[in-house]
């Protein structure tokens, strides 16, 4: 099926920004244009592409299609410079799906080593960026060393370190019988979202039960290091964000030498691995540095 990439760019321009004006004035095109090419587009492919609301937002077939669009982007680039010719488009997008906690501790350094793409990041919990790539909405992904994707090429990238931690004072209120199967279920925890189990699988880890403790919903990884600062719970810190705070005794460890070490894959599309090499050479680089060893 061959789609006009006026088109294309039109659906990913308003998904992207939320709107059909943001995207005309993007396109430099009047929004009366955008909607004629968005109305074209649907006829073309025979279903709805765009939720049209505040914001718009895409449908299943229309993320699909614009991130169709965007690996295309990829590939011409790559063809553009192979080639030694003139990119007058400006540089490629690349959407990845990436846990909040990797970008918050070492994936803007490896962002930064690659020249001629501009970043599109879907942040969700480590456990569930593997399924943006399932569903052909990212071009790469982050994920859980098991969550391997069909069709991708991975990488092991090594294992980001979490350490359960808490106020000392916390420690005083909550635990002053010990760490434990009774004393967690009643010690309210912090949990980013609710697709976050790591606090559970901690606890499953540590005491061989099921627990579901009282929580805090926090979606933000500085948040979480703050908000155990201040008492409010105990979270799972990656090391990176919490050691600060742990040399200098405003957190301690809930058990000593008790990690949760989760190990990380870098996933891109086969079709795309040879126009995002760059963008994985530099992943690998500083995962190198950032990351736990896997190797044995």
């Amino acid at each position: 099926m061959l789609l006009d990439p006026n088109h294309l760019s039109a659906l990913s321009s308003i998904l992207r920004h939320g709107s059909f004006e943001a995207a005309a004035a993007e396109l430099a095109v009047t929004p009366s244009a955008i909607s004629q090419r968005i109305k074209a587009l649907e006829d073309r492919i025979g279903a709805a592409l765009i939720h049209r609301g505040t914001p718009c937002t895409g449908t299943p077939a229309g993320l699909r299609i614009a991130q169709h669009a965007e690996d295309i982007g990829l590939l011409e680039a790559k063809l553009a410079r192979e080639l030694t010719l003139d990119q007058a488009s400006g540089p490629a997008r690349v959407r990845v799906a990436v846990p909040a906690d990797v970008l918050a501790t070492w994936f803007i350094d490896a962002m930064a080593q690659v020249d001629g793409l501009l970043f599109d990041l879907v942040v969700d919990d480590q456990d569930h960026s593997a399924e943006w790539l399932r569903r052909g909405e990212v071009s790469a992904a982050i994920a859980v060393g098991s969550q391997l994707v069909a069709g991708c090429d991975a990488s092991d990238l090594g294992a980001l370190r979490y350490i359960a931690t808490a106020s000392p004072n916390y420690m005083r209120q909550w635990f002053a019988d010990g760490v434990n199967a009774r004393t967690l279920t009643r010690a309210p925890c912090l949990t980013f979202n609710r697709k976050d189990g790591l606090q559970k699988s901690w606890i499953t880890e540590q005491t061989g039960q099921r627990i579901a403790p009282p929580s805090h919903f926090l979606p933000s990884p500085q948040g979480f290091v703050d908000a155990a600062i201040a008492g409010m719970g105990w979270g799972m810190n990656p090391i990176g964000l919490a050691r600060q705070a742990l040399d200098d005794g405003r957190l301690v460890p809930l058990l000593p030498n008790a990690p949760l070490d989760v190990p990380l894959t870098w996933q891109v599309g086969r079709v795309l691995s040879p126009a995002l090499a760059p963008l994985t050479r530099a992943v690998k680089r500083v995962a190198a540095q950032a990351l736990l060893s896997t190797q044995r």
